[in-house]
């Protein structure tokens, strides 16, 4: 027996095998050449690519959609957040600009007031409106200003535009002021054109005052501008009460009626102003140099003694039992020096 074992012999499927090897290698070789010599494989390539490229669309379609939804998320997150910052910002600038816009309002109304008293050289008081109430039974304002500021019952009421009404009721701290276009109010005024003398009367309405029993003949017609006559004296002369905006015959036919338009800013403003004199200071000097105050003390009292030298500028009324202008006698001289009291003549007469 022998001791070296013979090599196994080969099988026919491993011959197959290396058989197919060399023959793919020889076919990339020869693929390798052609492809460096005449570039036709890179062309082939490029046809097998744009071929698959729907393949690589598809399978990349999951990773791009998850992706998109992911920045779509992300994206609109910031744009709400960004949509709601903006959004309290503009209401906060909103807001800032509604009241710088009521602020500069309000002081173009302050420059107005104080513009309107520096022109007409008045002795005014500001005073803050507490509560408006504008019912068409009661036109009324509550004033934060009362007595302890010098607020007195009777005062009149101005605003930039003109005349507002006048004080009805006065406490320490608050005043009412009854406005012109109160049901139970009345002002004296005149057309500023014309000097026709009327009466303008509240009717319940912030923007309308009326103005009655105007002559037919008189010349007064739409778009005068009628101011206060002074009469009454509770209102100073020449402040604007409104605008004369129609003119129609009353019932009668012999008398017409106005609509007036006010001049004051009735249902706006938060700020009036209050006439600390009652008439405008050229008006008193006028009286008191040369005339006669109706509301001075003694005014009209007749039963009263002349002061002395009062002779001289007011002759004394006649008495109804006066006797006729005759020479003076010794009786006169006894009737005067007799004291006015004695009882004896009446005693007698009575009996």
């Amino acid at each position: 027996m022998s001791s070296f074992a013979s090599p196994a012999a080969q099988r026919p499927g491993d011959v197959a095998g290396t058989l197919r090897l060399l023959a793919f290698l020889a076919m990339s070789v020869v693929l390798i050449v052609l492809d460096h010599r005449g570039g036709w494989l890179d062309r082939a390539r490029s046809t097998a690519s744009v071929a698959v490229q729907p393949l690589w669309q598809l399978a990349g379609l999951p990773s791009r959609l998850g992706q998109t939804v992911r920045e779509d998320a992300v994206t609109r997150s910031l744009l709400a957040d960004d949509n709601r910052r903006l959004r309290n910002e503009l209401l906060v600038m909103g807001a800032r600009q509604a009241r710088l816009q009521v602020e500069a309002e309000e002081n173009a109304r302050l420059r107005g007031l104080l513009g309107a008293a520096t022109r007409h050289g008045l002795d005014v008081q500001l005073a803050p409106i507490l509560d408006v109430d504008l019912d068409p039974s009661r036109q009324r304002l509550l004033l934060n200003a009362g007595s302890n500021d010098g607020v007195r019952q009777g005062q009149s009421v101005i605003d930039a535009g003109g005349l507002v009404g006048q004080i009805i009721a006065v406490t320490p701290g608050t005043a009412t002021v009854l406005l012109l276009t109160d049901l139970d109010h009345a002002v004296p005024v005149s057309i500023s054109r014309t000097g026709v003398r009327l009466v303008a009367y509240g009717i319940g309405r912030s923007d309308r005052l009326e103005v009655r029993n105007i002559p037919v003949s008189s010349d007064v017609k739409a778009g005068d501008v009628v101011v206060t006559s002074g009469l009454g004296g509770r209102f100073p002369p020449g402040f604007p009460v409104g605008t004369l905006v129609d003119l129609r015959p009353d019932d009668s036919h012999a008398f017409l009626i106005g609509e007036l338009e006010p001049s004051a800013q009735l249902d706006r403003g938060r700020d009036v102003l209050l006439l600390r004199e009652g008439r405008p200071p050229a008006a008193a000097g006028v009286v008191a140099a040369g005339s006669v105050d109706a509301t001075a003390p003694g005014a009209g009292e007749g039963v009263h003694a002349p002061e002395a030298g009062a002779a001289d500028t007011a002759p004394a009324a006649p008495r109804e039992d006066a006797v006729p202008a005759r020479p003076p006698g010794p009786d006169d001289a006894r009737r005067v020096q007799a004291p006015a009291s004695t009882p004896a003549p009446a005693a007698e007469t009575r009996r």
